[in-house]
């Protein structure tokens, strides 16, 4: 009698980040202690300057990573190339773009990027939340928990019903339905916001043709 093993060797997930910032430098080295392949992206990154990364690209063309549905990615620029690094994640079916910035500086972005005509805004997420600590390394860990965590969701997606999900109207981000708590019913339409500063500025300038909820 034979007995075979077998025992599966699932490619590494791969995690893509821009920005040559400390929050950029933290998840690039968080990534590699927890078992994850890494890409650094920066324009005129030199090798040197993302010893831990497998690789490292010196541009916004992203064709070299090779971008896929198993890649994560997180724009940590810090303001100084958000739009276009999302722009360019954009071109790409990858599994996650996180932005790491704070709540009016993402609805920022995600107006100049409407406003170049870009679709696919309900894709761009922002990672993590300001509010779990002050430092940007804070955020880069919190953000790749997050990451960790909606990779294992990805896993049981046949088996598991997805929350239902709606698109703020103001920022573009993605919120919960079940449990939201700042809602507007305008008519017979209900919108969700992600919090009460994107409530506030909603009420201000209300339109009927603004999405309401869909399952993401």
């Amino acid at each position: 009698k034979l007995e075979v093993f077998i025992d599966p060797q699932l490619p590494r997930p791969f995690l893509l980040v821009v920005g040559d910032t400390p929050a950029a430098h933290t998840l690039i080295k968080l990534g590699v202690t927890i078992g994850y392949r890494t890409c650094a992206v920066h324009p005129g990154a030199l090798a040197a300057d993302f010893l831990e990364a497998d690789q490292v690209i010196d541009s916004l063309d992203l064709a070299p990573a090779q971008p896929n549905p198993s890649t994560w990615a997180v724009v940590a620029t810090m303001g100084h190339y958000d739009e276009d690094a999302i722009e360019a994640l954009l071109r790409y079916d990858v599994a996650y773009i996180g932005l790491v910035a704070s709540r009016r500086r993402a609805a920022t972005v995600l107006d100049v990027l409407r406003g170049r005509g870009i679709s696919g805004l309900e894709r761009v997420r922002r990672a993590a939340d300001s509010s779990v600590g002050g430092s940007q390394e804070e955020i880069a860990l919190a953000t790749l928990a997050e990451i960790a965590a909606e990779r294992h969701a990805h896993r049981g997606r046949s088996a598991i019903a997805l929350p239902e999900t709606v698109i703020d109207p103001i920022c573009g981000m993605r919120v919960e339905v079940k449990g939201a708590m700042h809602t507007l019913t305008v008519g017979k339409t209900t919108h969700y916001f992600c919090g009460a500063g994107c409530l506030d500025a909603f009420r201000h300038t209300p339109s009927p043709a603004l999405p309401t909820r869909g399952r993401e």
